[in-house]
């Protein structure tokens, strides 16, 4: 399973330095995975956000696994409580 967590040398686990298309692919693989570890993609995708000066993350609607009005509001809900915009290419 991939890990958006690394161990650095003092033995503290922290987000490693993603960028934001590797978190988002990483969410992608999470939500396919019945949402498996996605609070920390969400945590990596958030950080990756920031250090690239974004202010959301966009996804393709056709990647996720409920591709209707009701999966998009509620993934967008899911984030926004998370502190992360999201936004649906094409819309």
């Amino acid at each position: 399973m991939l890990s958006a967590r690394q161990t650095t040398p003092t033995g503290v686990s922290r987000v490693s330095e993603l960028t934001v298309a590797e978190a988002t692919d990483r969410i992608y693989q999470s939500l396919a995975d019945d949402n498996a570890d996605l609070d920390t993609h969400i945590s990596a995708l958030k950080a990756a956000l920031a250090r690239e000066g974004r202010q959301e993350a966009v996804f393709d609607p056709a990647k996720l696994a409920q591709n209707n009005r009701s999966g998009r509001k509620l993934m967008q809900a899911y984030f926004r409580q998370r502190g992360v915009t999201v936004k649906f290419e094409g819309a």
